[in-house]
């Protein structure tokens, strides 16, 4: 094998009998290709599939109900599936109130904008949300970290005009952004938070919220705007003397009841309705209590004056100007990652449930739309809380209107009832928090992971300690970066595998694997597993020489010489220029040893990249490309006996 001066050895290999032969033929136009490599990496889902036969108008249609997906199940809607979601529109509306409110306080918002953004994006979700399982809402961690990115610029007691401008401006960047995302299929972008990340990130933020609703618990006044442990724990006992022993005693009644709806659910699933009103009612049962005591006076911060009506409209309160657009950007850009991959990881993981499908673009899609209306009409930031949506999924809901039928509810508080929770116990909205956040410190996660896979358990408590400890940017980048160190080193340190066969098969495995799998003679056998880049081209010459090495030895032990190297490429899934260039200076190093080179399946766009830089056709030779691996060893063995017999010959 080789090039045609070093065929004269006898070792020439060449197909024989009935062996398929490897297509090296086969091209595409470089449009065709670019258009296939477009294809498969953002719509690998082919949405527009059986467009082409329709006629223009259908097809328009089509499109048009794909971008709005109300458009598909709104004509089929009846009363047969109203009765259902109008009891999970009811059910997630109850938990929508406290929520709200409750969230809001967290960032340090008037508490009204909670229920605002429980009003408006719920609208927006049901038009162009895919998911028939995702109630709409505000969510704690994106909260937070909006509040601790933000309070890096400004206080909200400094300056609470421009702090609240700051938080609908940075829900109108995350809505361009999360819509961008959707429009032109880069989702993936959204896929380096890993579920490790996550799980890591939303514990160490569960954590930290605990501790920042002793405030609440507490009744006290004045607590740090930092987030990180020390700073919490030191503030709470640096204003001990604002500790209110009456609000402790409200809180921990309020937990314990809490608690309590939590393990009845668990206990006895049909009455999921107890725990997903619970929160309203410690909401209503707070607020009479501090009404008729006057908690207000005896140690029980209430929330305040709530403004009647619906949201007004804050387009003008939109800041872009030097001073303020760069810090809302970054918050609107890290809180809409995070609330992206929460919105889709809890749509899908309800929608496997049921069997069914949600697109993670219309999804973005969604998202978007809902925080760019939301900016313009007082809401922030909003997604598809778990705890909200798995109340709704619970509660029987069959399409998104169970989100329009909680709008319509939210409606009537804004427009009759608001002022009525004026009387709401701060106590009773950190209790609220505390119950929902110790759901996501998820330690049996924590455990599955370091008993599967110790480096995504580092990643996880990378981002929980991080978190915890420091920052919500720091403790997310730092297992952000991990996490895509780690794909890095799997691209530029891809595995190699020495090649045995199975006894009395034609099955070729793993030798360390598979201990059993018998080398064969004179031959050495590789897999490579990944595309041949610049990256980890270097690597792969070491590594290919090395496993040579490593085989002459063995043979010589055995008194052989390792005659051929036969390399796998069914797992390659393209090479570049570097790559290319790798084969060629491994095929000269063997060359000068004697050793020959051959491929085996290799794929469409691997033989396109090979032939066109001559790799195939002048240095191998098309005759050392098989289909199999059993093939290619075959016509070695046929080559070593035509060079033995020869010698042979020669001899006498």
């Amino acid at each position: 094998m080789g090039t045609a001066s070093g065929d004269d050895d006898g070792r020439h290999m060449t197909h024989h009998g009935a062996a398929e032969r490897v297509n090296l033929s086969a091209r595409r136009p470089f449009s065709v290709a670019l258009r296939a490599g477009l294809a498969e990496t953002f719509f690998p889902d082919d949405p527009f599939r059986g467009f082409g036969a329709l006629p223009p108008k259908a097809r328009a249609w089509g499109a048009l109900k794909y971008f709005v997906p109300a458009l598909e199940w709104v004509p089929q809607y009846g009363l047969d599936k109203l009765k259902y979601d109008l009891l999970a529109g009811v059910t997630i509306a109850s938990l929508a109130i406290p929520q709200g409110i409750s969230y809001a306080r967290l960032a340090n918002l008037p508490p009204i904008t909670g229920l605002y953004s429980s009003f408006v994006p719920p609208l927006l979700y049901a038009v162009f949300g895919s998911s028939n399982n995702l109630a709409v809402g505000t969510v704690a961690a994106a909260s937070l970290l909006l509040a601790a990115i933000i309070e890096d610029e400004v206080l909200p007691e400094d300056d609470p005009e421009r702090y609240l401008q700051l938080f609908y401006t940075s829900a109108f960047f995350t809505g361009i952004f999360q819509t961008a995302l959707g429009v032109f299929r880069l989702g993936l972008i959204v896929d380096f938070l890993s579920r490790s990340t996550i799980t890591g990130f939303m514990g160490g933020t569960a954590m930290i919220i605990i501790m920042q609703q002793l405030k609440g618990l507490l009744g006290m006044k004045h607590f740090t705007p930092k987030t990180d442990l020390v700073s919490v724990v030191g503030s709470v006992f640096h204003y001990r003397h604002e500790w209110k022993w009456q609000s402790a005693i409200l809180g921990i009644c309020f937990i314990l009841f809490l608690l309590s709806s939590k393990h009845l659910r668990k206990k006895m699933p049909h009455l999921f309705w107890v725990s997903a009103i619970a929160p309203f009612m410690v909401v209503v049962i707070g607020g009479v209590f501090a009404f008729l005591v006057k908690g207000d006076e005896h140690g029980i911060p209430i929330v305040g004056d709530l403004k009647k009506g619906i949201n007004p409209i804050s387009i003008s309160q939109l800041k872009f100007d030097s001073k303020n657009a760069g810090i809302a950007l970054k918050a609107g850009l890290l809180s809409g990652i995070l609330a992206l991959a929460e919105g889709i990881a809890v749509g899908r993981s309800l929608a496997m449930i049921k069997n069914e499908q949600i697109d993670g673009n219309k999804e973005m899609i969604a998202f978007g739309m809902m925080n760019i209306v939301g900016s313009f009409t007082s809401c922030y930031l909003t997604t598809g809380p778990f705890s909200k949506s798995a109340v709704n999924f619970d509660a029987g809901c069959k399409t998104p209107m169970s989100n329009v039928v909680m709008s319509v509810c939210i409606l009537l508080v804004l427009l009759f009832l608001a002022p009525l929770f004026k009387y709401t116990p701060l106590v009773a909205l950190s209790s609220i928090i505390v119950v929902a956040m110790i759901g996501l410190i998820k330690v049996k996660e924590f455990a599955h992971l370091y008993k599967i896979d110790k480096f995504d358990f580092v990643i996880c408590m990378v981002a929980f300690v991080g978190v915890v400890f420091f920052t919500m940017v720091i403790g997310l980048s730092a297992s952000v970066g991990l996490s895509v160190l780690r794909a890095l080193l799997y691209v530029a340190r891809p595995a190699t595998f020495k090649l045995g066969s199975i006894a009395g098969t034609e099955i070729f495995r793993d030798v360390k694997q598979y201990p059993n799998a018998k080398s064969v003679p004179n031959i050495l056998v590789l897999q490579l597993g990944s595309p041949i880049y610049f990256v980890n081209a270097g690597y792969l010459r070491e590594r290919i020489l090395r496993w040579v090495e490593d085989e002459e030895n063995i043979c010589k032990a055995h008194g052989q010489d390792l005659q051929y190297l036969i390399l796998d490429l069914g797992g390659v899934t393209s090479v570049d220029n570097t790559g290319n260039g790798m084969l060629v200076e491994i095929h000269k190093s063997l060359d000068r040893k004697g050793i020959r080179i051959a491929l085996t399946n290799p794929r469409l766009q691997v033989t396109e990249k090979l032939m066109l830089s001559g790799y195939i056709k002048d240095t191998i030779g098309e005759e050392s490309v098989f289909l199999t691996i059993k093939d290619a060893i075959t016509s070695c063995r046929y080559a070593l006996q035509r060079s033995t017999s020869k010698e042979g010959g020669s001899e006498v």
